[in-house]
This record gives structure tokens, C-alpha cells and sequence, in this order.
């Protein structure tokens, strides 16, 4: 295969510049590692039936108020007369399975809301990205990989889950990359591989979870592969790609 012949991976650092590239992609991987990506793979991972993501907090008490479970962040804290937040952990809930939630987040809900235009959405984290990088791989369609940042800011952590997920599809030799920010997540991945929870220990949003006692949460946001599932975004809702991986030993 020719290098014009292969599909293109790209890194949108934030929901600000996704104006920029939305235009030439068959799919979007929105990425908000700490914590809504992470919390929305593990949840369906666990038996959710469907995560339908809202972008405000309004949004969400209608649903509260109509006998929905709701869960409501924002800046990393549970928000006032909702159950719980975007802890993966609240996710795990056996009393969930089956269930519908609703959730919104300062950014991972707002980007997935602004991807909802493109052919394909799916979520992705370092929690499930094996898997999201084979179905890609598979697929062999242009993609894009965008992080919610903070606030429309860039974020490393973000960044080095979509560096991860270029550097794997280039890899394959079926995808290239043309842009920077793509060279650069996926450089600034390979720097932080070997131990992402170190390299990631100044980093702004860490800080601020640590701030809030949340470290559990970091740890487990911040391991690779402990999820096998893929939630696309179909109708509005998140729910479980059909698709069978087993991780290769």
C-alpha cells in the first residue's frame, strides 16, 4: 500500500480547533480521560444499556425530574441534588446494569455533543484502547481523534490517549498522518508510556483531582486495557459496539 492509499489519523487537541478538521473524517473518537470517556467505557463495559450524554446542567435535572438516573459533574465535583458524577468506579454499579443514565460533564459530554455531526462517534480512553484501536484499524476510514481538553484548553492526558491511538494506526502502515499536532501527541505518548501516572503527576487536571481526593479515580483512569468495550453513539445515546476482541497475549 502506497502512503497516498491509507486513511488519515489526526489529533484535534481541543473542541476549540475542531472547526478546523471536522470536515474530513468518517469517524471521531472523542477522548476525555479524567474522567467522562473513561467513566462512559467502563459503565457500558459493566452492563449500562445506554449513557445519553447532556450538555447542561438544566438538561440533565429534566431528566432527574422525569425519574431518570442522572449523574452531573462539574469541575471534578459532583454538582448539588444529583447521585453521582463521572467517577468510573460509580459506574461500576451492579444496580445499574441494564439501566439507561444520563450524564453531564464540563467536557467530555460538550465534545461528544459538538463530534454528534460526524458519520461515526465513538469514545474512547486509555481504559479501552486496544480494542478501539483494532476496530479502527479494521475499519481503515479517515479518523479523527479529539480531546475535550479543559475548558477548550489543551490537556496532556488527553493527548497522550489520542497520541497512543495515532501511534498505533500508524504503526499498522494502513494510516498516516499530516498534521503536527498529530507528530506531537504521539511523541508526547511514547515520553510518557512507560509510566503515564508519573509523567502525568504536574499536570493541571491531575492536580485538580487531587485536590478532591480523587486519586483512586486517576490511577484507574490512567490504566490501559482494564475495558473491552466500545460505546458508539447511535440516536443520541452511547451504547456497546457489536464487535468481539480478545486482547492478543
Amino acid at each position: 500500500m502506497t502512503l497516498e492509499d491509507r486513511a488519515r489519523v489526526e489529533v484535534c487537541f481541543s473542541p476549540k480547533q475542531y472547526e478546523l478538521y471536522k470536515s474530513d473524517f468518517q469517524i471521531c473518537v472523542v477522548i476525555d480521560v479524567l474522567r467522562a470517556t473513561s467513566a462512559i467505557s467502563t459503565g457500558i463495559d459493566n452492563g449500562i444499556e445506554a449513557v445519553i450524554p447532556v450538555s447542561s446542567i438544566d438538561e440533565a435535572r429534566e431528566y432527574l425530574n422525569n425519574g431518570y438516573t442522572v449523574a452531573a459533574e462539574r469541575g471534578g465535583e459532583v454538582v448539588e441534588g444529583f447521585p453521582f458524577g463521572n467517577s468510573p468506579y460509580a459506574f461500576m454499579d451492579p444496580s445499574l446494569k441494564g439501566k439507561e443514565v444520563v450524564l453531564t460533564t464540563t467536557n467530555g459530554t460538550k465534545a461528544i455533543h459538538m463530534a454528534s455531526e460526524m458519520p461515526t462517534v465513538i469514545i474512547g480512553s486509555l481504559n479501552n484502547l486496544d480494542v478501539v484501536c483494532r476496530w479502527l484499524i479494521e475499519q481503515r476510514k479517515d479518523v479523527l481523534l479529539l480531546g475535550s481538553g479543559w475548558k477548550d484548553k489543551f490537556n496532556l492526558e488527553d493527548t497522550i490517549c489520542a497520541g497512543a491511538i495515532a501511534d498505533q494506526l500508524i504503526e499498522s502502515r494502513l494510516f498516516k498522518a499530516e498534521e503536527d499536532s498529530t507528530i506531537a501527541a504521539k511523541f508526547i505518548y511514547r515520553s510518557a508510556r512507560e509510566n503515564i501516572f508519573s509523567f502525568l503527576r504536574a499536570s493541571s487536571h491531575r492536580r485538580r483531582l487531587r485536590r478532591l481526593n480523587l486519586n483512586e479515580d486517576v490511577k484507574y483512569c490512567l490504566t490501559p486495557n482494564n475495558v473491552r468495550s466500545i460505546p458508539i453513539l447511535k440516536d443520541g445515546k452511547l451504547v456497546k459496539l457489536a464487535y468481539e476482541y480478545e486482547p492478543v497475549h
